[in-house]
Order: structure tokens, then C-alpha cells, then sequence
């Protein structure tokens, strides 16, 4: 075809990376957008939300993320990504205490993530907080083999306080990270023998 015959509707080939370029640019728009809506908006986070964030239109957001649930389970595999960079030093740096660092760090890491903080204490998330979850109870076993854990903890204990309180906080709308390490301490206390 001629290039003189093509219709203002038909890309032409030359401009295929620009075009390729300008999706890889909303796409990374509309992924920082929705870290920002969800951080701080939780589960009720809507994709017109992170479509306005992002400065494009909701059809943007579909053509990377088909459903709300792709881009939620996006964000939280980051979130979890960046966690593990967080929390691994502070437990490297005191394998004695890894439990409790890791705790602490978590919670501190909580404070400013409400969508994380709602997953964790989703059981429809455990294909994404699963191994963060195994990560910490195998910790508190650790834990636990020193004498540092009460002996009768489990998993579901770990689950119920430490998620409990993250997701109360979440509940009660609490920002401020000091609370939420005040409660990371609480979770501790309430582990310990």
C-alpha cells in the first residue's frame, strides 16, 4: 500500500515504536498510580481511581490489567518484592532476634501499605501472602527453639494476632507509623512465653 493511501485510522510502520514506547510509558503510569491508590485506599481502591492517578482513561488501565483483580494481585506481588528487600537485612543483621526484627520491620513496613495489611489478612491472598506467611512462621519456630515464642504457638496464632491487629488498624483508619509499631511490639508480647 502506498504510504500516501493510508487512512488516519491505520498505524503506519514507523510509527510502531513510538507507539510501543507510548504504552510502555502509560503502562508504567497506570502501575504507579495504582501503588499509590491502593497504599493508601486498601481493597476499595477503584481502577477509575487509578486511571484519574494516572492521567488515562479506564480503557488504559484494561489493556494491561483485564480486571481489578490482576492489577491488585500486581501490586501486592511488588509490595511483597519490596518487603523482602526491607525486612531481609534487619533480620540478616540479628539472626538472633530475626522473629522480632521481622515483625517490627513488617509492621513499620504495614503502616504505610493498607492494601498489603488487607491482603495479608485476606484468605483469598494466600497465593501471594503464602510464602510470606510460611516465611514468618518458620521464623517463630526459630524463635520458639530458643525459648523466645511460647511453645504452644502456631500458624494460626500467628495469623490471628498479627493479622488481626494489622487489619484493626486498617479498620480504624491509623496512619501514624508509631501506632503501628507500638502494635508490632503487642503482637511480640502476646507471642512471647
Amino acid at each position: 500500500m502506498d504510504p500516501a493511501q493510508t487512512t488516519s485510522q491505520e498505524p503506519r510502520r514507523d510509527d510502531a515504536p513510538r507507539r510501543r514506547a507510548d504504552a510502555r510509558r502509560n503502562h508504567d503510569r497506570v502501575f504507579a498510580a495504582a501503588l499509590e491508590v491502593f497504599a493508601e485506599t486498601g481493597l476499595q481502591g477503584t481502577v477509575p481511581q487509578v486511571a484519574e492517578r494516572a492521567e488515562v482513561g479506564k480503557a488504559t488501565v484494561y489493556r494491561s490489567y483485564p480486571a481489578k483483580e490482576d492489577l491488585v494481585a500486581a501490586v501486592v506481588r511488588y509490595r511483597l518484592a519490596e518487603l523482602e528487600r526491607v525486612t531481609g537485612p534487619a533480620v540478616e543483621a540479628a539472626p538472633a532476634r530475626a522473629f522480632d526484627s521481622f515483625v517490627l520491620a513488617l509492621f513499620a513496613h504495614l503502616a504505610q501499605d493498607r492494601l498489603l495489611s488487607e491482603a495479608l489478612a485476606d484468605p483469598r491472598s494466600a497465593p501471594y501472602t503464602g510464602p510470606l506467611l510460611d516465611r514468618l512462621a518458620a521464623l517463630m519456630e526459630e524463635a520458639k527453639a530458643a525459648g523466645a515464642v511460647r511453645h504452644d504457638a502456631d500458624r494460626q496464632d500467628l495469623r490471628v494476632v498479627l493479622c488481626g491487629m494489622a487489619l484493626q488498624l486498617v479498620n480504624l483508619d491509623e496512619r501514624n507509623p508509631d501506632q503501628w509499631c507500638r502494635y508490632g511490639e503487642l503482637t511480640l508480647r502476646a507471642l512471647r512465653p
